[in-house]
C-alpha cells in the first residue's frame, strides 16, 4: 500500500505534530508533579493532582493514541515498513509499552485528583510514582525522537528476504542476506536494557502493592464516591476485626 505524495506529507505532518505534542504534554505533566512534590501548600497539592489527571486524559492519551496509530498506517505505507527495519521496529514497541503503561496507570491518577478535591490535606502519597512515571515516558520518547532522526541501520531478517526478492526475483539465486547479515549490535544492546528495565517495572509495581501504595497516604475509605482502582486499597490498616465482622453482640443489661 502506498501513498500519494500530498496525502503522504499529511500524514507525515500529522504524525510529527502528534508525537511532538505527545512530548510536550508529558513534559508539563513532569512539571506539574515535581511542583505538587516540592510544596508544602495544600492548594498547590490539590490543583496539581486535578491539572494531572486533566492532562493525562484530554491530552497526553489522545495524542499517545493518534501518534500510535498515524505511525502505524504510515510505516505500512512507505518504503520503510513496519518489520523490515530495527529501528522502525523498535520504536512501534516502545509507542505500544509506552501508552500500554499510560492507560494502566491513569485510573490511579484519577483516583488521586478524587480524593485531593475531597481533602484539604497536602500530604497526599503518590508523587513519587508520578515521576517515575512521567519520567520514564520521557525517556521513551526521547529514544523514539532518536530512532526517528538518526534511523541506525539495520533490517530484520523479514527485511532482508523481501530486499532478496526484490532483487533476484522469486528464483532463489543470489546470496542469501538471511544468513549473512547478523543484527546490529545496538539493537542487542537496546534489548538487553529494554528487558532490565521491563522486569525493574514489574518488580516496582507488584511491590508497590500494599506497601507504599495510595491508600497508606490519604484517609480510609471512598472519599467523594471514588472507588479505588486495582492494588490501591484505603483500608490497608484496618484491623482484622474490622474486615470479618465476626457475627455477636454483646448483652444487653436491663435496668
Amino acid at each position: 500500500m502506498t501513498m500519494v505524495p500530498g496525502l503522504r506529507k499529511f500524514v507525515l505532518t500529522a504524525h510529527v505534530i502528534s508525537s511532538v505534542g505527545w512530548l510536550g504534554a508529558v513534559v508539563a505533566y513532569l512539571a506539574l508533579a515535581v511542583a505538587a512534590m516540592t510544596s508544602q501548600d495544600a492548594q498547590m497539592v490539590r490543583a496539581a493532582w486535578i491539572a494531572m489527571e486533566l492532562t493525562g486524559w484530554f491530552v497526553i492519551v489522545p495524542l499517545a493514541l493518534a501518534s500510535l496509530l498515524i505511525g502505524l498506517v504510515q510505516s505500512l505505507s512507505t518504503p520503510w515498513g513496519l518489520l523490515r527495519h530495527y529501528w522502525v521496529l523498535v520504536k512501534f514497541l516502545l509507542t505500544v509499552f509506552a501508552t500500554i503503561i499510560l492507560l494502566l496507570h491513569m485510573p490511579t491518577v484519577s483516583y488521586f485528583a478524587g480524593v485531593a478535591a475531597e481533602t484539604n490535606s497536602a500530604g497526599l502519597g503518590g508523587l513519587r510514582g508520578e515521576l517515575l512515571h512521567a519520567g520514564g515516558g520521557l525517556l521513551v520518547l526521547l529514544v523514539t525522537t532518536t530512532l526517528s532522526v538518526y534511523k541506525p541501520r539495520g533490517m530484520t531478517p523479514y527485511g532482508r528476504r523481501t530486499q532478496h526478492k526484490k532483487i533476484n526475483g522469486d528464483s532463489g539465486l543470489g546470496p542469501d542476506w538471511g544468513s549473512t547479515t547478523g543484527t546490529p549490535r545496538w539493537v542487542k544492546v537496546f534489548g538487553i536494557i529494554a528487558l532490565v528495565l521491563l522486569l525493574l517495572v514489574v518488580i516496582m509495581r507488584f511491590t508497590s502493592r500494599g506497601r507504599h501504595g495510595p491508600g497508606r497516604h490519604i484517609p480510609s475509605g471512598n472519599v467523594g464516591g471514588q472507588t479505588p482502582p486495582a492494588g490501591v486499597h484505603p483500608d490497608h490498616d484496618t484491623p482484622a476485626l474490622s474486615v470479618y465482622k465476626p457475627r455477636g453482640m454483646p448483652p444487653v443489661r436491663m435496668a
